[in-house]
């Protein structure tokens, strides 16, 4: 079978193809000519020159293809700028949707992000029934998801296209290399237990769970339905100790009043309009005492259950990060990791 994936070079993307080359799929990938293709590097895979943007490519790129993996989008939103950020998460999308309905593809599995489903008003965990409800100026890369997704219900009310939803929650795993969310590795190696802890919380899971899960979708996904990939819930604190353990440092002692979240959100704000990269963003800081916890019932009933553990995954993170010179380890972290079972 035939799969196209676009975003293959990217972290997620790039998993998601590997998976499919290891189930023994024809692949086809979507690429920028500006693209790295270090990810890509040994898989055997058909190229087309183009971005999500470009509706001629994508026709080319959809064409005999029974599935397509949409899973390109600026996920570094700090990095880019907004306009491009909403044009490629959202018309990126409706372009991907109306080339793969021309080309009769059977079926389009949509990476959006559980970014897109909003926060409980009561603190409980987020199901897929959730709907976006931030403001969007805050919080525009998830508002750019929302509104991808609903180019994807558009598809399917008005052209019976057959689309399946995943929302992935904060993806660890080997691969990271643009660091989306390898800072928490790296940033934990590099400030140890200076980084301060918020009273919030985080839903994680590892990439090559995640990849997985977007073949099970595929396969016996249900079309027009989301589904929540994660594998864990954690408070902060709890999740930067984990973090300190995999690396092998001495975890964060600071706890940070979810008063001066605001004030912190400001600073960083107004540090990058002065052109400097703090490694947080004001959207991120200003979430910092809220508890982004998840219901992974859905996906782990219907797609499977997890087979990553998370200290695992920090691990093998921290490792890939260590063997390209991006994470020196310290004597203590040498340590550790001579302990390990195995």
């Amino acid at each position: 079978m035939r799969a196209l994936v676009t975003g293959a070079t990217g972290f997620v993307g790039s998993h998601v193809a590997r998976a499919l080359v290891e189930a023994g799929h024809e692949l086809r990938v979507l690429q920028r000519r500006s693209s790295r293709l270090d990810a890509l590097q040994g898989l055997d895979c058909e190229t087309v020159i183009g971005d999500v943007l470009d509706s001629d490519a994508l026709a080319q790129a959809c064409q005999g293809c029974e599935l397509v993996f949409h899973v390109a989008a600026v996920a570094a939103y700090w990095r880019t700028e907004r306009s491009q950020m909403y044009a490629i998460n959202v018309e990126g999308t409706r372009r991907v949707l109306a080339a793969a309905r021309a080309a009769e593809v059977r079926r389009v599995v949509f990476t959006s992000s559980a970014a897109s489903l909003g926060l409980r008003r009561d603190g409980r965990p987020v199901d897929e029934s959730a709907r976006f409800n931030l403001l969007p100026h805050r919080f525009p890369y998830g508002h750019s998801k929302h509104l991808a997704e609903r180019c994807v219900q558009h598809a399917l009310r008005e052209h019976g296209q057959d689309v399946v939803i995943v929302n992935p929650v904060i993806v660890m795993g080997p691969g990271d290399l643009n660091l989306i969310s390898g800072r928490f590795v790296t940033e934990m190696q590099r400030l140890q237990w200076l980084i301060p802890v918020s009273s919030g919380g985080v839903g994680v899971v590892d990439v090559r769970d995640v990849a997985r899960w977007h073949l099970a979708a595929a396969a016996r996904g249900l079309s027009g339905e989301r589904y929540i990939l994660g594998s864990t819930n954690y408070s902060l604190r709890a999740w930067y100790g984990l973090c300190a353990r995999a690396v092998g440092v001495a975890p964060p002692l600071l706890q940070l009043p979810d008063a001066a979240l605001p004030l912190l959100a400001g600073m960083v704000a107004l540090a990058r309009r002065l052109g400097m990269q703090p490694p947080a963003d004001p959207s991120q800081i200003r979430m910092g005492g809220r508890r982004l916890h998840f219901v992974y019932d859905k996906a782990h009933r219907e797609l499977g259950p997890p087979q990553i553990d998370m200290l695992q995954s920090l691990q093998d993170t921290a490792d890939w990060y260590r063997a390209r010179g991006l994470l020196p380890e310290g004597r203590l972290g040498r340590l550790l990791r001579a302990l390990r079972p195995g």
